[in-house]
């Protein structure tokens, strides 16, 4: 009877010890579950090699599109994201009443305007169509890109989240209409010119530093709120886990691959993260 209740003992024993230590995994984010869209090239190779290195095992899980890593991540089946940018987190929360911050800057992705027809922006003719991604910030960000490539005009009041509505001139009269951001590569044989977000580009196998016919200006303030991030849960901020893979997307590494990865088409960018949280705020009001 003794030799039984030692055994009984020993095996509830091994139950709690091992509950507990699922549950200090769980809290402590040894193992971290990260949303994107996209795995190709061996940027988050190596962010997962070096984060090995430190004891922290990374999952990437990918999604087909850019509604579901938000979301997935609101309801705690991943533990971060890093596919958007500011703007775009600030309007999907505030859409869809997600307690979500950013906590960490990735990099600035410059979008363009890809054309198969024309190599030049002032050769596109009177009555072309254009196509511009259809998610709210995505479009207002290829709007201005249109109105800095001279093509047309928005009112005063446009902000970061205006729609076509806002456009005041259309001296060509251009034919603008939003799609899913994922379509807009694969409309370039019916359109004169289509506006493409520079991850989407990537994977279509452009080079997004030479292709575009026009470009971003990456280096302008006002494109700020168009900086990528590592986006999580509000109650995990200052998760030293999170915050950990954050830094190591800045080691020397990353950027080299990030560089070589978008043919020096994207810039990774090193903000703090009450900068971050700062810009986010200001979005939000």
């Amino acid at each position: 009877m003794k030799k039984l209740q030692v055994l009984i003992l020993a095996i509830v024993t091994v139950l709690v010890l091992s509950a507990c230590s699922g549950d200090a995994a769980g809290k402590d984010g040894s193992t971290v579950k990260v949303g994107v869209t996209g795995t190709d090239g061996q940027v988050w190779d190596i962010v997962a090699k070096l984060a090995k290195e430190e004891g922290i095992n990374v999952e990437f899980v990918e999604f087909a599109d850019y509604t579901l890593p938000n979301q997935a991540l609101a309801n705690g089946e991943i533990d971060l994201n890093s596919f958007q940018h500011i703007a775009f987190l600030s309007e999907f929360t505030k859409q869809g009443g997600l307690d979500l911050v950013p906590i960490g800057a990735t990099l600035i992705a410059p979008m363009g305007i890809y054309s198969e027809k024309y190599e030049d922006i002032a050769d596109i003719p009177d009555g072309s169509k254009i196509a511009i991604p259809d998610d709210p910030s995505n479009q207002a960000r290829a709007l201005r890109l249109l109105e800095t490539a001279g093509l047309i005009e928005l009112a005063d009041d446009f902000g970061l989240f205006g729609d076509p509505t806002k456009i005041t001139s259309n001296p060509k009269n251009l034919d603008i209409y939003a799609i899913v951001a994922q379509q807009t590569p694969r409309v370039l044989p019916d359109v004169a010119a289509s506006i493409i977000n520079n991850g989407v580009a990537g994977q279509a196998g452009f080079d997004t530093a030479n292709d575009p016919i026009y470009l971003e200006d990456a280096t302008n303030e006002n494109v700020r709120p168009y900086i990528n991030v590592f986006a999580a849960r509000a109650e995990d901020a200052t998760n030293e886990t999170y915050l950990k893979l954050v830094e190591i997307y800045h080691h020397e590494d990353v950027i080299a691959a990030v560089k070589e990865d978008t043919n020096g088409g994207s810039l990774v960018v090193d903000l703090t993260q009450e900068e971050l949280l700062q810009a986010y705020k200001e979005l939000g009001e």
